[in-house]
């Protein structure tokens, strides 16, 4: 069996389900509730402050020094006062608001970068917002790096391997993402300059991000970081993938309004996501997304809604679901109209914690996966960006996810899912290989939309009555 560096990709803890379900799941005080934390850095969508605070350990929380980066930026913006009035009530509270140079963008990443008085730092990717509502019954992921030593004078001149998935091509994407915040003032220069002076060469995985603006697609600088859809697909095609059939399940959140033709999901997202090191057959894809009756019979009813996005009221979101409908499928693998896949039937222990969460998993025809990302990025042009328009990718939001795959573990390794627990047992043991266990929050089998089933939409008014017998009304 591989080593357990796959363990520090997990699911979070969910209030009101059982220990069992909650078998190495973790949970925000988990990440801050260390007292040797000296400076934390916070970047996320949606922040309640007081939320945030409660979780570093007591005794030194009013000592850390913490740095709240967000991005918004109209001064009358609802929650751009109520952070500057939570805020102003620590005296170790800092905000700083993010270069947004698209108006439609958001900044959607979800990072957390702490420096420890032991000098270790480490980066938390993850997906859930800084909110309580995220960290109780809505499920979500968490990528940890393991704690980074400082450099030594013999670390530093043996920092050459550049190989994408490796901790110093890793260490270069993230500086130049967080430079990217520097470009109008020096928000977090500072502390990029600290970061660079520790040891990344425990690191496995391939940083994936989405950084604002316009920009070169063919530049082949190696230190030089492609964004959004040609990041990925630039770190896909190192990533060797199992010959024969495969498919990739997309599971989000939230699908943007992507046009009444299927040519940037499929041209665009979906070819760039198709990437591989050697030619291979092109994967089916399916996407995860939820239907009213999951959310109704979810442990929050309705208001996990709220969190969980898709419009399909106008004429080119009605086409839309159109082109999407024979991709479409459930969360929770349980509805009645729903057509199941052949295969034993596997919970993965969160069908009734409504998704926040957002993965990309290629499995192949083995059924093990030739690659996993977990990521803030949903399907939307503002986040992976719009085709190449003469060389050039115009992205919209800043997203940050990280990408995995299982020769980064061992030579020869099988990555194989795993469900509510994070390493793989007997049950999963074929071969001689080495396994890899990635912990997957849906079930198996799959469970494809019904004909007349259509997705959640939060803009939309239900009248059925959820679990604890509210309605929802826009």
């Amino acid at each position: 069996m591989a080593e357990p560096s796959t363990k520090r990709r997990r699911l979070t803890t969910i209030k009101d389900l059982s220990e069992e379900s909650n078998n190495e799941a973790i949970s925000l005080h988990d990440l801050l509730g260390d007292p040797l934390i000296a400076e934390c850095w916070e970047f996320i969508y949606l922040h309640d402050v007081d939320f945030l605070m409660s979780h570093f350990d007591e005794d030194t929380r009013s000592l850390v020094k913490v740095h709240i980066v967000h991005g918004f930026w109209k001064r009358d913006d609802v929650n751009k006062l109520l952070l500057e009035q939570q805020s102003s009530q620590y005296k170790n509270v800092t905000l700083h608001t993010a270069y947004m140079p698209e108006m439609f963008g958001t900044h959607h990443s979800k990072m957390l970068i702490l420096f420890r008085h032991d000098d270790t730092a480490q980066v938390i990717i993850h997906t859930a917002n800084m909110i309580s509502k995220d960290w109780t019954n809505m499920t979500n992921g968490v990528w940890q790096s393991p704690r980074l030593p400082r450099l030594t004078e013999s670390h530093k001149s043996s920092e050459t391997d550049m190989r994408i998935g490796y901790g110093q091509r890793f260490k270069v994407d993230l500086l130049n993402y967080l430079r990217a915040y520097n470009t109008k003032r020096p928000l977090c220069k500072s502390m990029v300059d600290e970061l660079d002076k520790y040891d990344f060469s425990a690191v496995r995985g391939a940083l994936v991000a989405s950084v604002p603006g316009r920009h070169d697609i063919n530049d082949d600088d190696p230190s030089k970081t492609r964004w959004g859809w040609a990041g990925v697909k630039h770190a896909l095609s190192t990533v060797p993938v199992e010959p024969g059939q495969s498919e990739i399940v997309v599971q989000i959140s939230s699908i943007a309004t992507l046009g009444a033709t299927d040519t940037w999901l499929k041209h665009t997202l979906f070819d760039s996501l198709s990437s591989a090191r050697a030619s291979s057959s092109k994967p089916k894809f399916k996407i995860m997304f939820p239907t009213p009756d999951e959310i109704r019979r979810s442990l929050d009813g309705y208001a996990s809604g709220a969190s969980i996005h898709m419009k399909i009221q106008s004429a080119a979101q009605t086409k839309q679901l159109q082109y999407m409908k024979p991709m479409l499928y459930h969360w929770a693998n349980d509805c009645e109209e729903g057509i199941i896949e052949e295969g034993e039937i596997r919970h993965g222990g969160r069908k009734r914690a409504a998704p926040h969460i957002k993965t990309y998993i290629r499995y192949n025809e083995n059924k093990s996966i030739d690659w996993a990302m977990l990521t803030s990025a949903n399907i939307s042009r503002q986040a992976w960006g719009e085709a190449a328009n003469a060389g050039q990718i115009r992205i919209a939001s800043w997203e940050i996810g990280v990408l995995v795959w299982p020769g980064l573990f061992e030579d020869g390794a099988k990555m194989v899912a795993t469900l509510k627990k994070d390493m793989p047992g007997k049950e999963d043991l074929e071969g001689e290989e080495p396994l890899v266990g990635l912990r997957v929050p849906y079930s198996f089998p799959l469970q494809k939309y019904g004909d007349d089933e259509v997705p959640w939409v939060a803009t939309a008014s239900y009248t059925e009555p959820d679990w604890m017998d509210q309605m929802w009304r826009d």
